[in-house]
């Protein structure tokens, strides 16, 4: 007989973005230093890569495995219809087994990228529906949101919210953008992305080396008439950023943060013809920052990408793709340094690129410093976590649970 709180992590994890499996690295380092004799398994996107990589039990999130791929033909729609009906008993099923379920980081309530109502949001609605109907505190953890167009997502994104027993946000426009939607957020707190509570690589004496965070971007989830002229603008001023730093003889890294980004580092090796530019295949965030610890400044776009540098003290030059890295690049002291990627300038790129690195040493004195502020906030956070959803009344479950177990 076991009494161990069974705890739950979910998300779409595993299924190639680097951040979100950044996010849940950070929440199994908290469980495990503070809460040891917790048992922890996932119901997530990508279950075989999280078990291989973090060592835990994983389901896959969706009963239909071509879930997030286009249905065009009869079988295909019907297979997702009846996917729907069985992921809400498959939810709740799994939900029934734990006493606590993090949904860890992530921009689970935002639209900011291409969004259908009935992938993701619709499977977060029936985690936190699940939640509350069976009494199992769902929390949201120092996730992301933003304020939602589309009104079916937006809805299930309110009701999810809602329905969680805890929430807190990554920044304040986050907790504001859910406060607009109908949310009472009065008790809600902000506090830095998960990820800044990673392990920071040792420093390295900066070599001459830009990196360039590269994404597969087609703008957001209400620019999809325009996808195609986003990314082909965004491509061409990265390929001649790049082609430029290559012809001055500064050697260039391009990074990615989700497998998709692979066929911009294609593009973009095809187009600059140099030994100078090379790219990387970074599997986790601690890559991603092993490499942009060795660097002299960064350029990116993927919100973590940014993370990644920022926590490693390298300067960064945003190439905006939504409000919350304008706000990341505010809150870090790097505010004059932000590019929109939907209206990519290569010219002007370069022009901020050459201010920044103008700017570098007095750069890394502010982000050494916004790092250990950082660094204490989230102290805070995860005590916060303990006090609320590690209680006595927690304990008492897993023991009447233990009991009814037992032969």
């Amino acid at each position: 007989m076991t009494t161990s709180l069974r705890v739950g992590v979910f998300g779409l994890l595993g299924s190639g973005n680097l951040g979100n499996d950044g996010s849940l690295e950070a929440v199994l380092g908290y469980l495990r230093a503070e809460h040891p004799d917790a048992v922890v398994d996932a119901l997530c996107g990508g279950p075989e890569s999280v078990t291989a990589r973090f060592g835990i039990p994983a389901t896959r999130m969706h009963w239909n495995r071509a879930e997030y791929r286009t249905a065009s033909r009869a079988g295909a729609v019907a297979a997702k219809g009846a996917g729907k009906i069985v992921d809400a008993f498959r939810t709740a099923a799994w939900v029934r087994r734990h006493d606590v379920v993090i949904v860890p980081g992530m921009g689970v309530l935002e639209a900011t990228l291409p969004l259908r109502p009935w992938g993701f949001p619709y499977a977060l609605f029936l985690l936190c529906a699940s939640g509350r109907l069976l009494r199992t505190r769902v929390a949201l953890v120092g996730v992301g949101a933003a304020p939602i167009r589309n009104r079916p997502t937006r809805a299930l994104v309110r009701w999810s919210a809602r329905l969680a027993a805890y929430r807190s946000y990554r920044d304040t426009q986050s907790r504001d953008a859910m406060r607009a939607m109908g949310v009472d957020t009065a008790r809600d707190e902000v506090y830095p992305d998960l990820a800044f509570a990673l392990p920071t690589p040792p420093p390295v004496e900066p070599a001459g080396i830009v990196c360039v965070g590269v994404m597969d971007f087609h703008g957001s989830n209400d620019d999809r008439a325009r996808s195609e002229e986003i990314y082909r603008r965004y491509l061409d001023a990265t390929i001649r950023f790049v082609r430029t730093l290559a012809e001055e003889g500064r050697p260039v890294r391009l990074l990615t943060g989700d497998r998709c980004d692979e066929a911009v580092v294609a593009a973009i090796l095809d187009a600059v013809d140099s030994p100078l530019v090379t790219a990387a295949q970074p599997a986790s965030l601690a890559d991603l920052m092993k490499e942009m610890a060795a660097a002299d400044s960064v350029v990116a776009v993927r919100y973590h990408n940014l993370i990644c540098a920022l926590k490693t003290g390298t300067p960064v030059l945003a190439l905006s793709y939504a409000a919350k890295s304008d706000a990341l690049m505010e809150r870090m002291g790097l505010g004059a340094y932000v590019h929109p990627a939907r209206e990519a300038d290569a010219d002007r790129l370069l022009e901020q690129f050459r201010a920044l690195e103008k700017h570098s040493a007095e750069l890394r004195r502010i982000l050494a410093e916004r790092n250990e502020t950082a660094a204490q906030q989230l102290a805070v956070q995860f005590a916060e976590l303990t006090a609320t959803l590690f209680t006595t009344g927690d304990l008492t479950r897993a023991r009447n649970r233990a009991r009814q177990e037992s032969p």
